[in-house]
């Protein structure tokens, strides 16, 4: 029997990384298949789930800036590779019987929809997933910066950052410094003090400013989305009293 469901909306953010896999090509279709299934386990929840998908598997305009690339049209090329993630992903979800809709903040009306915010909240009451694709339309910002601007216009109660194998919050790189110690549970704050590397500080900050809970895990644990919006606690709870 499913536990009731602690949350009645979230953002759930995934890296372009993620989507690679094993794959040369930028995206594995045995992963999108996992990352469908586990979506959809939380949407069982009666949970309404909003996503927001990195480009980096297929696009690093950071590194297109260092070849001497003009910045803003770099992050304009990345913005249309988490296009390419948010299709794939939305017809991952479909064909295991999720209602999707993809949403863009450049608009591209040929294969997706505009972002129209009342539009993305009637989609989530009426149980659909909303890919947010494009990041936020503007170069310069990250697209963990568009999953806390969206998790605070879609009104969410908790942004899920999911990590590729690692499943929390950490006082070091846990990859690289087998004995950094995990955080349960961490304050905004104190993780602007240490200049841990979670996600970009502009995100975190106005996930602090407008009080969104952050819960990172390793996407790659399977069930972890459930769980979580089922009230367990794995990974680790980012909020303003570090309980």
């Amino acid at each position: 029997m499913q536990n009731s469901p602690n949350y009645k909306r979230a953002v759930l953010k995934l890296s372009g990384e993620s989507l690679r896999g094993t794959s040369s090509d930028g995206l594995d279709w045995s992963i999108l298949e996992y990352l469908a299934n586990e979506v959809k386990k939380g949407i069982a929840l009666n949970v309404q789930i909003a996503l927001v998908i990195g480009g980096g598997n297929i696009w690093r305009g950071a590194e297109a800036e260092q070849e001497g690339m003009d910045r803003a049209t770099a992050d304009y090329a990345g913005m249309l590779a988490t296009l390419i993630n948010a299709l794939a992903l939305q017809d991952s979800l479909e064909r295991c019987g999720v209602d999707t809709r993809t949403q863009t903040a450049l608009e591209i009306r040929a294969v997706a929809e505009p972002y129209i915010y009342r539009r993305a909240i009637r989609h989530l009451e009426k149980g659909r997933v909303v890919i947010f694709a494009t990041g936020t339309g503007n170069p310069y910002m990250t697209t963990d910066t568009t999953a806390a601007l969206r998790a605070i216009e879609m009104n969410a109660d908790l942004l899920l950052m999911a990590k590729n194998a690692v499943d929390g919050v950490y006082d070091s790189d846990p990859r690289q410094n087998p004995d950094a110690e995990k955080f349960d549970s961490i304050s905004y704050i104190d993780i602007l003090n240490r200049q841990l590397d979670v996600m970009d500080p502009t995100a975190l900050s106005l996930c602090m400013e407008n009080k969104v809970p952050i819960h990172v895990f390793d996407v790659f644990n399977p069930n972890s989305i459930d769980r979580i919006l089922s009230g367990e606690h794995i990974g680790t709870l980012i909020n303003s009293n570090n309980t």
